[in-house]
């Protein structure tokens, strides 16, 4: 996962487009005519030296500057190619954004600044690609030149040539001459392509040493069937950073999350919620320190045990096309009575028994057939199926609207009561009925405390509730000052 966050889809689009077209048609078309055009050139040399061997001199001078210019040609060339290669990338990141959000870019009239940015990158990509060919020209102008230099001196030894050393078929001659020459300015063209191609098989080279997850099951580290049965989370010194060279995102979190609790987690953007979760997950492998659950080291056992014994509720509820029990239950654990349950428990079963095939109703791809609201109520259905011991909300409730939020927040009350439930807050009332809080502050844990306590004092908890009540206040008296003046418009 780690990969897939830090790097764009355009970069992963070029490797797999351009790369790799190159390197199944254009490599090994570049192979064949060099080859063709090495034993061709071989074979003029050996015709050339057995006539008149004086014409090698010349040829092995030209060879020998050939070489050079190459060489020269190379150095730059491969870097341009590099860097060409990188300007196709936002290219096609920024055309996939694009067509996701063209709702919204049509609906606040921004097409032309979309199209002008657009247009910007396509020219910087196009400046590259001339630039490109324009080193290609350059180096066979001066192939060309030391090609004709090789016919000139080809024909000049000829002339000086005493009286009856002069071998018949002059005009052969010259014809190998002219041989050789084009031959060599044809196999140095094809071998600097080849060796610009190679930059493509370099680019694809470095996604195929991506380090991966560690396995998915190991025999002898399989937890116990039961585990987690309690659901005490305990952090020690818990330290998080995404690359070895980068900074650390969590600073030393030392807490304790006991069973059954529900836990806030507060702070400012770029505070570290979100990679305390993916700690938790073990996207994000730790720097230093340890995470518990129950007594276990989660770096002990495998990924497929942990994340198969904790359940969790996305930010971006995510649908996959098929059918609404394959989204419930995708790997076929559940009976249908158990699944009707789960959609009764969480406000969809009225709205799936509408419709005529039911459980086996389309969903489409990413769920776009459904809204935002019910796509998190379907992802509320898996962890209601699940039933595990440790509930984790990651800014669950960010893109649904207040009523549906209060159904999710009584439906976890209700069914999650005995559970650990942690919950990354983007309202701050949402952590208000919580039995502790956590603020993260630039990594670091600053403030752990039951919300009664912390808003009873000058914390940095009640100072974040402050800032929400002030700005829904705002907010409140800009809607008002605009329902006013439309109804002063239609007076």
């Amino acid at each position: 996962m780690l990969f897939f966050d830090s790097t764009p889809v355009g970069r992963i689009l070029t490797r797999a487009s351009s790369d790799l077209s190159i390197l199944d048609f254009d490599l090994p078309l570049s192979i064949g005519f060099v080859a063709a055009g090495s034993i061709e050139l071989v074979a003029a040399i050996g015709v050339i030296a057995f006539v008149t061997w004086e014409v090698l001199i010349v040829a092995i001078l030209v060879m020998i500057a050939v070489t050079y210019i190459q060489r020269y040609y190379l150095a730059s060339a491969r870097e341009l190619i590099r860097i060409n290669g990188t300007t196709k990338a936002p290219v096609m990141n920024y055309a996939a954004e694009t067509s996701i959000g063209v709702v919204t870019i049509r609906a606040f009239n921004m097409v032309d600044g979309f199209f002008k940015n657009y247009l910007k990158l396509v020219d910087t990509d196009a400046t590259l690609f001339f630039l490109c060919n324009a080193a290609t020209e350059w180096l066979i102008l001066r192939i060309e030149a030391l090609q004709n230099m090789t016919i000139f001196a080809s024909v000049f030894i000829l002339i000086l040539l005493p009286k009856g050393y002069v071998p018949p078929g002059l005009a052969g001659l010259f014809s190998y001459a002219f041989s050789i020459t084009s031959t060599q300015v044809f196999w140095s063209r094809w071998h600097c392509n080849l060796s610009n191609y190679m930059i493509s098989v370099e680019r694809i080279k470095q996604f195929m040493c991506i380090p991966s997850e560690p396995p998915a099951t190991i025999d002898d580290k399989m937890p116990s069937p039961s585990w987690p049965s309690a659901g005490r989370i305990e952090l020690q010194e818990l330290k998080i950073r995404y690359r070895p060279n980068a900074p650390l995102v969590l600073k030393g979190i030392t807490c304790t999350f006991k069973e059954g609790t529900r836990v806030g987690v507060v702070g400012r953007t770029g505070s570290g919620k979100s990679t305390l979760i993916g700690a938790l997950f073990r996207l994000v492998e730790p720097a230093e320190g340890k995470i518990f659950i129950d007594g276990l080291d989660i770096c002990s056992i495998v990924l497929k045990d942990l994340r198969m014994k904790l359940s969790i509720i996305p930010q971006e509820p995510t649908l996959f096309r098929g059918s609404v029990r394959t989204n419930l239950d995708p790997l076929g654990l559940y009976t249908d009575g158990e699944i009707w349950k789960a959609l009764e428990k969480c406000q969809l079963k009225a709205t799936i028994s509408s419709l005529p095939n039911k459980l086996d109703s389309s969903v489409s791809d990413e769920g776009e057939n459904w809204s935002v609201g019910q796509r998190e109520l379907f992802c509320l259905g898996r962890v209601l199926l699940k039933r595990k011991r440790i509930l984790v909300l990651d800014e669950a409730t960010a893109p649904i609207d207040s009523a549906t939020d209060a159904i999710l927040q009584r439906i976890i009350r209700q069914e999650f009561s005995e559970c650990t439930v942690i919950k990354v807050a983007h309202r701050v009332p949402t952590v208000i009925d919580s039995d502790m809080v956590m603020v993260l502050s630039y990594g670091k844990l600053i403030e752990y405390d039951e919300p009664a306590r912390l808003m009873g004092i000058e914390s940095g908890f009640s100072k974040l509730v402050a800032e929400h009540w002030s700005s829904c206040r705002k907010g409140s008296s800009k809607l008002l000052v605009a329902i006013n003046d439309v109804i002063v418009r239609f007076q």
